[in-house]
């Protein structure tokens, strides 16, 4: 008698599935054979795509990346967007996505409170992040020097994610209806780092610092 071939799960499955189990539960699965089995599927079809349940944790915020960046691009708009239009956009449509996802991305940043662990989490997505950032963001100076280029571009890689770390982290401590403040936050953030790289500075850093002095003083 044949032996029923088993379907593959997509990779979109295996983290649908696991994200559900760690809700649920509280904890990661004890072992991939028994998550597998449990959810229907051969251990070595977790492994195609994962080569462990952190690994998939690592990956769970590139796919999220992945995904935002195809959703910009399926809008005709998005390529005339001029490089910080670009980044806006980009953090508007992630962060809707992560509030989506909020309770397993809370769920995977709470780790014992290890500030490491959870930048770890965060590696994958470090490194694809700053790659969009650089193909997004104009170059402010043009310095004809290829070690004066190479260190502009590390400073703007760096302060890149700087800026994104201070969004996702004013995110998971914004308790207003809809993440309305997370908004006002991605705008003002955006256009005071673009004012300070590329124009005039002043007001813009004066308008962030004022409403993150309000956050933090009179919420």
């Amino acid at each position: 008698m044949a032996t029923k071939k088993i379907k593959a799960p997509t990779k979109s499955d295996i983290i649908t599935k696991y994200s559900d189990y760690c809700l649920i539960n509280g904890n990661r699965p004890a072992t991939v054979y028994k998550f597998a089995k449990d959810n229907g599927f051969e251990e070595a079809h977790f492994y195609a795509h994962f080569s462990s349940f952190e690994m998939l944790e690592h990956h769970y915020f590139t796919e999220m990346f992945t995904y935002t960046v195809e959703m910009l691009e399926q809008s005709p708009a998005y390529a005339n967007y001029s490089g910080t239009e670009k980044l806006s956009a980009f953090y508007f449509t992630f962060f809707e996505m992560a509030t989506a996802n909020r309770s397993f991305i809370m769920y995977l940043m709470d780790d014992n409170n290890s500030s490491v662990r959870n930048m770890l989490k965060l590696k994958e997505l470090r490194k694809v992040f700053t790659n969009y950032a650089m193909q997004v963001l104009e170059r402010p100076l043009d310095m004809k020097n290829e070690r004066a280029d190479k260190a502009q571009d590390k400073a703007l890689r760096e302060a890149a994610w700087l800026q994104f770390l201070s969004v996702f982290k004013f995110w998971m401590k914004d308790t207003s209806p809809s993440f309305e403040k997370t908004d006002v936050f991605i705008e003002k953030s955006v256009k005071a780092s673009s004012d300070l790289v590329y124009n005039t500075p002043l007001q813009s850093l004066f308008d962030l610092g004022k409403f993150l002095w309000k956050e933090k003083f009179t919420a």
